[in-house]
């Protein structure tokens, strides 16, 4: 059944809809050799930089609760293609049988350093290491897993067009998204009904105005998120309860 759904997604990527997606990249094909080194180089020095703390994660990870240092979901990546991102595991040892989405900082699946790690984003930090290898690149669309690419709109799959990123804009619209879900009523369909159409409006926005210039904007953003509030968690506290 995966293997059908992969075809599927590579499929759809080679779409006639997607051509002015395709044509907008090539144009662009200088950026994206820029985009490229800029990648092996900021990731490689990120590495170099955090590699005590990489390493105190995984101790203090190995140390605090049952399993492995890393946590590996598949997603779908450039092309249409199948890989497993890699993060420092947040969550006790098959939490994921519970259901994919995490629903609030305080899901009790989360694990004691696995709520420091989150916080600090310090989990995804893993994944320096899979833009080196090319399964990513520091600025794009964040991958998603299967079951929800199984909803996108055939424009939607403009997204697989790039490698998958480790911040994008919808990271930065989104980034307490879990936080969200939890005041849900119906986390599932409150994702695939609400946030995942506003997503990928985002994400195809992304696509069809990709440049170099525009990736170093949205770095520069996602810092700067670091010390601002998030508008949507702001309105989701202040909405009347019901």
């Amino acid at each position: 059944m995966l293997q059908e759904q992969f075809e599927k997604y590579a499929h759809a990527t080679q779409d006639e809809v997607l051509q002015s997606y395709r044509a907008h990249l090539k144009k662009h094909w200088v950026g994206l050799v820029a985009k490229r080194i800029f990648d092996l180089f900021a990731a490689s020095l990120c590495i170099a930089i955090s590699s005590p703390l990489l390493l105190a994660a995984a101790v203090a990870i190995k140390i605090s609760s049952k399993g492995p240092v890393f946590y590996r979901q598949l997603r779908v990546g450039q092309g249409g293609k199948p890989f497993y991102v890699l993060k420092f595991r947040t969550m006790c040892v098959n939490a994921d049988h519970a259901g994919e989405i995490t629903v609030g900082s305080k899901d009790t699946r989360i694990t004691g350093i696995g709520k420091i790690l989150r916080a600090t984003n310090f989990d995804e930090f893993s994944q320096f290491f899979q833009v080196i290898t090319g399964k990513m690149s520091i600025i794009g669309v964040r991958p998603e897993v299967p079951h929800y690419v199984d909803y996108y709109q055939p424009e939607d799959y403009s997204t697989l067009l790039l490698r998958p990123g480790m911040t994008s804009p919808v990271a930065i619209v989104y980034r307490h998204e879990n936080d969200l879900l939890a005041a849900a009523v119906d986390p599932e369909a409150c994702y695939i009904k609400k946030i995942l159409p506003e997503k990928m409006e985002i994400n195809r926005q992304y696509i069809r105005t990709f440049s170099f210039r525009n990736d170093w904007r949205i770095l520069g953003r996602t810092f700067r998120c670091l010390f601002e509030k998030d508008a949507l968690l702001e309105e989701q506290k202040n909405r009347p309860s019901t």
